[in-house]
């Protein structure tokens, strides 16, 4: 990617961003956005662009929840983030997206909080392995992509709305990815279960990205100003998911990898994890992003024209919204 300009607003200047820009190096642009905010985000183990995110904001930030599922990683994250910057406040809260019940519950204790939550960042996500259901009987991956944030985000909408103020929109960030190109769109056919017969887990993986962009687009549109949702394209980037032993085959096979498990740097441009973070932090605090809810960000700033046409499209992000809430079985409405 080449050189982008966004002008932060902050001091009328022009900050260049680039593909090398850091998650550090945004937070210190938007320091005085993140300074009082208390941010939730999804995914947040050590080795992880959710974890840099949380790294890069403590130290501006009021609260810093993070989540996941394994209790020991979720400490480790804790006390690695504190040992650096110790008057960081941090929170943990365990968060199994492959369970509706343990959602629900996570966000029962978010809601009882005394603080505000300002914003959401829908950062987990699951890539690669074989075909399986949850205890819900969901297919593994969408369900921790799209309908487990889905669910997360309507239970935790009427708490954002409540730190909204005349001067200040509170957002809901997805992480998705350029992925979704690759993939023909969502099939609003089997979004709970896809097809058994024959699944593929890097074709459903781009089809969960291509929700998240739809949802971004839909919560903006039906939140009426209340919310703005954003996402993006963190990059190509070596983490957790692609080292997992259950998942390296897929990434070798698609040529995302070299046969020895390392980035396939011939195919792909590959960013750090710091450098990966660092969009996220832009669609979490950048002021001027306020005037295009719904917008999609490459290297930190709104990159609209990048979208697949299939991941953009109203009525798609329409027709989603609605078989997601048959499947949570709950409306979810702003």
């Amino acid at each position: 990617m080449g050189r982008r300009l966004v002008k932060t607003g902050v001091a009328n200047s022009i900050k260049p961003f680039t593909a090398a820009t850091t998650a550090e190096e945004v937070a210190s642009v938007f320091q005085e956005q993140i300074r009082g905010k208390n941010v939730l985000i999804t995914g947040t183990s050590i080795n992880g662009i959710g974890f840099e995110t949380a790294r890069a904001i403590a130290k501006y930030a009021n609260l810093v929840i993070i989540t996941g599922y394994n209790t020991e990683r979720l400490k480790l994250s804790e006390e690695a983030i504190k040992k650096e910057i110790p008057g960081a406040n941090v929170r943990p809260l365990i968060l199994d997206l492959t369970s509706l019940a343990a959602i629900r519950k996570a966000a029962a204790e978010v809601n009882a909080y005394p603080e505000p939550l300002h914003v959401l960042i829908n950062n987990a996500a699951s890539g690669g392995g074989k075909y399986k259901l949850t205890v819900d009987n969901l297919e593994d991956q969408m369900a921790t992509d799209h309908i487990g944030p889905f669910l997360l985000t309507k239970l935790l909408v009427p708490k954002l709305v409540a730190a909204g103020t005349t001067g200040y929109t509170p957002r809901v960030v997805y992480v998705a990815s350029d992925a979704h190109k690759f993939g023909q769109g969502i099939d609003l056919d089997t979004v709970a279960r896809g097809d058994p017969e024959n699944f593929g887990a890097f074709p459903r993986y781009f089809e969960a990205k291509s929700a998240n962009i739809l949802s971004a687009i839909e919560l903006s549109k039906r939140s009426q100003g209340r919310i703005n949702g954003y996402s993006l394209h963190p990059g190509a980037i070596f983490t957790n998911i692609q080292q997992k032993e259950e998942t390296k085959a897929d990434f070798v096979q698609f040529g995302f990898l070299n046969p020895d498990g390392s980035p396939n740097t011939d195919k792909f441009p590959w960013k750090t994890i710091p450098q990966g973070a660092a969009t996220t932090i832009a669609a979490a605090f950048n002021p001027e992003l306020d005037a295009t809810p719904g917008a999609y960000l490459v290297d930190c700033v709104e990159a609209n024209a990048e979208r697949a046409p299939h991941s953009s499209d109203a009525g798609t992000a329409a027709k989603l919204w609605t078989i997601t809430e048959g499947i949570i079985g709950e409306e979810f409405t702003l």
